[in-house]
């Protein structure tokens, strides 16, 4: 089965893709988790949908759209929260809202763009061309290293941030490159299971791994792997199935979860 579905060009791009989206989702889930900016992250990922509009719109490419408009929202959310911690949903809500509403208005002055946008809000992964995948490779790249790099500050920041500024780290800064990593996760992410499902992608693994391991490396790297599990098993269980990719990976996900939540109740009720 791997041969036929692999002797397929966009296929073989849908699995480096996969791959790339996996990987990256995994790494940055794991931050989004222990820093509990998942609220933020859903924000990024719905907003990014006016960089979408205003790409179809201007006639240049949706994913530099929504990534330059998305890094644009991400910065001023992250701006906003570090300042206002107290009303960080109603201002999260409120950029989630006007990117979505200015996409949808974009969208409805640009005809012959309504298929497109609909792929972006439930994924396209199986229509990745070569050239996208050399975008989210350099992506990945850029969250690997500068995670790699910053990964001894990241770690004070997300479960000390105090002790973090006592020991000279730039604390602020380093919030807002965190959260720049995580929108290029998600603008990546988004090309594979759409911006709708998106946020339980990139949660779902990490919170899995979190629940059984208590260094953030050991969790980084089991939810790489139960991400590379639910995204390689999705394409092939709906190439086999002929549906559509980003809600079969969802369901896996939330399959694993509710497995992981079932054993977690089993073991509480054991220690007892």
């Amino acid at each position: 089965m791997f041969l036929e579905m692999m002797s397929f060009d966009f296929m073989q791009n849908a699995f480096i893709a996969g791959l790339l989206v996996a990987i990256a989702c995994g790494i940055m889930g794991s931050f989004v988790v222990v820093n509990k900016l998942t609220g933020l992250s859903g924000g990024v990922a719905h907003a990014s949908y006016g960089g979408v509009g205003l790409a179809c719109f201007f006639g240049f490419s949706p994913m530099l759209g929504a990534l330059g408009f998305a890094l644009a929202c991400a910065l001023l959310m992250g701006v906003l929260t570090w300042k206002n911690r107290t009303r960080s949903d109603t201002l999260i809500g409120v950029i989630w809202a006007f990117g979505m509403a200015l996409g949808v208005v974009l969208t409805d002055l640009t005809p012959g763009y309504a298929s497109d946008m609909m792929s972006f809000l439930f994924g396209s992964i199986l229509t990745v061309p070569s050239s996208l995948i050399v975008i989210m490779f350099m992506l990945l790249f850029l969250i690997v290293s500068l995670t790699l790099f910053y990964y001894r500050d990241f770690l004070l920041l997300s479960y000390d941030p105090e002790f973090a500024q006592v020991k000279g780290v730039r604390v602020f800064p380093l919030y807002l490159l965190l959260i720049v990593l995580i929108t290029f996760t998600v603008v990546m992410a988004v090309q594979a299971v759409g911006l709708i499902l998106v946020i339980a992608l990139l949660t779902i693994p990490a919170y899995v791994a979190e629940s059984h391991v208590n260094q953030l490396k050991h969790m980084i790297m089991i939810s790489v792997g139960l991400s590379l599990i639910l995204v390689i098993s999705g394409l092939f269980l709906a190439f086999k199935i002929n549906f559509t990719v980003g809600p079969v990976i969802i369901l896996l996900s939330v399959f694993l979860y509710l497995i992981n939540l079932g054993m977690m109740t089993l073991q509480k009720k054991w220690r007892r």
